[in-house]
């Protein structure tokens, strides 16, 4: 039999006192041998960390890069215009000055073919249909109460989509663009009273709707005041133009020629009003 092995490398001798650190043992048997060996303790074990969870990495690469592009200004006003340029040829296929002489669809009628003919009259005017021919098909197919009602609630349907494509889409483009003096002078006008001169732009006969409505659009025009100002200056032409359309059937009568007077007489007197404030805009 050999002896048990008692000592460790890692014991300090010295002057007959041995110290050790603790161990594990184990016996092993074999060939009519015994031996015991010695295991050294387990280490300790670091406590552990915390868990931080990871962080999305942002997308990097071609997918990115024509994420940028697309979401850039100029791309966001090329698709305005792809998008105003199929609604003006869709409106020319379409052809919606047919409805003077074909009449409304006969399974539409009464407050629900009104409401159809105000969300057709708002996409029209987003297409550059022109007011005073919606007003007049108003008119003549709803006569003149509820084809005013249909005339303004498209009228200022189609002023706030044009104000809504033209604040997303073209804004942060045309902004940097607004350099000539008119352009300085229309943008702070707009920006700084902007009821009021809407209210006026409405009132104005000569300003083309779609006009008014980008460039209210590119200012920085609040929402409220462009739609309540266009409501209420919309009112007189609209209203004008609707009852001409309701009585052209009959164009001596007095409604007919004070509808006319209504649209003649404003029209002139906007006409007087610009050329007298010329001199005063080339003057800013």
């Amino acid at each position: 039999m050999l002896a048990d092995a008692t000592t460790d490398s890692g014991g300090t001798r010295s002057g007959g006192t041995a110290t050790a650190t603790p161990q594990a043992t184990a016996h092993v048997t074999g060939m009519g041998l015994a031996a015991v060996v010695t295991v050294p303790a387990a280490m300790p074990v670091a406590p552990l960390l915390p868990v931080v969870p990871l962080l999305p990495v942002t997308p990097a690469g071609f997918t990115a890069r024509c994420t940028r592009a697309l979401l850039s200004p100029w791309s966001r006003l090329s698709m305005l215009l792809v998008l105003l340029a199929g609604a003006a040829s869709t409106v020319l296929l379409l052809h919606p000055q047919r409805l003077l002489s074909d009449g409304w669809p006969p399974q539409l009628g009464g407050a629900m073919a009104a409401l159809v003919f105000a969300a057709a009259y708002g996409l029209c005017s987003v297409a550059f249909v022109p007011r005073p021919l919606l007003n007049l098909a108003a008119g003549a197919l709803f006569g003149s109460q509820l084809g005013t009602g249909a005339a303004l609630a498209g009228t200022v349907l189609g002023a706030g989509i044009s104000f809504g494509l033209g604040r997303v889409l073209g804004q942060d483009a045309l902004r940097p663009l607004l350099r000539g003096r008119w352009l300085k002078a229309a943008d702070g006008q707009l920006s700084r009273h902007g009821f009021r001169s809407m209210l006026a732009a409405r009132l104005f006969p000569g300003l083309p709707f779609w006009g008014v409505n980008y460039c209210a659009a590119v200012s920085r025009m609040r929402w409220t005041p462009f739609l309540l100002a266009t409501a209420l200056g919309s009112i007189p032409n609209t209203a004008a133009y609707v009852v001409a359309g309701a009585r052209a059937s009959s164009p001596t009568s007095p409604a007919f020629l004070i509808a006319m007077a209504c649209i003649a007489l404003p029209a002139l007197g906007g006409a007087v009003v610009a050329w007298r404030k010329r001199h005063h805009l080339r003057a800013r």
